[in-house]
């Protein structure tokens, strides 16, 4: 399965969640981090799901990114 992860940065660190997976956050001092942490997280949350024996939700979002300043001019 493919799901889509969001990464947010702030000041400190980086963050990331899964729109499909409720619950399911990672953080990281680097991008990189951050998405290695995301990969275990995803793992050990369907793992949990299993185990409690809850549907494992199927990937449904999906992300584009928008030059804005082409699209205004």
């Amino acid at each position: 399965m493919r799901y889509t992860i969001v990464i947010e940065r702030s000041p400190r660190n980086y963050s990331a969640y899964v729109p499909d997976l409720p619950g399911c956050v990672a953080t990281g001092a680097s991008e990189a981090e951050v998405i290695r942490g995301i990969s275990e997280a995803i793992r050990y949350h369907i793992e949990s799901l299993c185990e409690h024996h809850e549907p494992v939700p199927e990937p449904n979002c999906t992300s584009t990114v928008i030059d804005v300043v082409a699209l205004a001019g």
